[in-house]
């Protein structure tokens, strides 16, 4: 457990150890009140403790930042208040706060239930976990406190890049329908093809399937001819 847990939880091991044991409560070493009284000393010193170690992180992470005013960062919104964002820095673990005049230009509207700030006039939104740009305008060490400002570059480039991937997206349809096409057309002119193929097989064919009526029709004729001539030739000889 937690080294600031390590005594309550003796505690309550003890009274568990005794309770197997002995089967009651007779002969514990603690009553009732000491045990309250005891678990209230260590309530009040877990918590003591746990601020001395946020008051000493927060000490420790202002100290950093110093060397950081006016640096430029990537992080996410944290926390909406009515009087501003809080901003917590990617990679560093940095909160600060954005104050809501240091906002662009407008008049925010707080909405508790859904955790953001919408402006009135420009219709811009700061919500819960939404990225953002920020500048380090401030480090105050004696009270902990880190102010932000909003980085107008890194928001103008943010809509640039969705702007280019909104077009990269219709680059990428126009693409699609392109191949679509072309695909369709060498779909049609195989077709077309395959059809032409046909045709000609089938041109051929009768050609040769004429050509062979023709030589047989020839072959034929020649046959009677023949015969012909050879039954004149039997008629003379036997005449003479």
């Amino acid at each position: 457990t937690s080294p600031i847990r390590r005594y309550p939880d003796l505690m309550v091991h003890r009274a568990i150890k005794h309770m197997l044991v002995h089967k009651n409560t007779t002969g514990f070493a603690y009553s009732s009140n000491r045990m309250a009284e005891i678990g209230d000393h260590c309530s009040i010193t877990e918590r003591r403790a746990e601020e001395a170690t946020r008051d000493v992180t927060a000490w420790l992470k202002c100290e950093y930042m110093q060397d950081q005013i006016g640096s430029d960062h990537i992080g996410v919104i944290t926390g909406v208040t009515s009087f501003g964002v809080f901003v917590e820095l990617s990679g560093i673990h940095v909160e600060g706060l954005v104050h809501i005049t240091s906002l662009p230009q407008d008049y925010y509207d707080f909405d508790p239930s859904s955790h953001r700030l919408v402006g009135r006039k420009g219709g811009l939104t700061y919500e819960l976990g939404q990225a953002i740009g920020v500048i380090v305008a401030a480090v105050n060490l004696d009270e902990r406190k880190i102010d932000f400002q909003i980085d107008k570059s890194a928001v103008h480039q943010g809509r640039s890049q969705a702007q280019s991937g909104s077009k990269a997206k219709s680059r990428s349809q126009k693409k699609r329908k392109a191949k679509g096409g072309k695909d369709k057309k060498s779909k049609g002119s195989s077709a077309k093809n395959n059809q032409s193929k046909k045709k000609r097989r089938s041109s051929t064919g009768k050609k040769k399937s004429a050509g062979k009526k023709k030589s047989v029709g020839k072959k034929k004729k020649k046959g009677k001819k023949k015969d012909r001539k050879k039954v004149a030739k039997k008629r003379k000889d036997n005449k003479q």
